[in-house]
């Protein structure tokens, strides 16, 4: 059955039944858009509604337009989603490349925290990635990863596990990271930092505590990461 925008405001409705395509993989990553004179033809709008609706999600970095081929799903490969999710750098801004280190991943029932930051019931489950990353051959962070195992079936039998997760969300499991709500502070490291990051307990730590989203707006990943300073910042641009 055709889809139509209904009784809310039109461009609201055809934005939303576009992103709800997406998000059941009615388009592959990568995969071209039909024109945008087709698409307002199966909607039943003008080519204006929906030049204004394929604007925003590419705005919104779902969409991407290429010169003379037309409108794609964007692809959140490595490099997107490195540059779009990872910010440490060197003082000064030049961007550092995380590398994989030692990782473990298990399958467990969900606690409180879990259930509390992810909206879970209780009894549901949770996969939980334990792992380090490198910089430039050294120990820098460490990472507590939980997601929902009903999200992510069989994702603890994937090891090794690619340096960046979102693109194997994506291409594995259709679930699109969107945005990122992340939280900041200073903290000192514990015995644990310790074992991991090869730090001396006390030494200053980076703390990011980062919920991600789904295209549907749904909290699909809680990560602790613990950055052992050094050199190390985190940049961001505001414009």
């Amino acid at each position: 059955m055709t889809e139509t925008p209904g009784y809310r405001p039109l461009y609201r409705q055809v934005y939303d039944i576009i992103v709800r395509r997406i998000a059941q993989g009615h388009w592959r990553p990568g995969e071209a858009l039909p024109s945008e004179q087709a698409l307002a033809r199966d909607l039943g709008v003008s080519q204006g509604t929906m030049r204004k609706v394929l604007d925003s999600l590419t705005a919104e970095k779902l969409l991407e337009r290429r010169q003379g081929k037309g409108t794609f799903i964007a692809e959140n490969t490595q490099e997107r989603a490195l540059f779009r999710f990872f910010r440490m750098a060197h003082a000064g801004g030049e961007r550092v490349i995380p590398e994989r280190g030692g990782e473990t991943v298990k399958l467990r029932a969900s606690r409180a925290a879990d259930q509390a930051r992810l909206d879970l019931a209780r009894g549901e489950r949770v996969v939980e990635i334990q792992r380090v990353r490198l910089i430039e051959g050294r120990p820098a962070i460490s990472e507590t990863i939980i997601v929902p195992a009903s999200l992510f079936p069989g994702l603890e039998g994937r090891l090794p596990l690619p340096n960046t997760l979102y693109s194997l969300y994506q291409t594995a499991y259709g679930i699109n990271i969107t945005q990122a709500h992340e939280e900041l502070r200073a903290d000192l490291a514990t015995e644990d930092d310790h074992q991991r990051l090869d730090i001396a307990p006390g030494s200053p730590i980076l703390h990011i505590d980062r919920l991600a989203f789904s295209l549907q707006d749904r909290k699909v990943e809680w990560r602790i990461s613990r950055v052992a300073a050094g050199d190390l910042v985190y940049a961001v641009t505001l414009n």
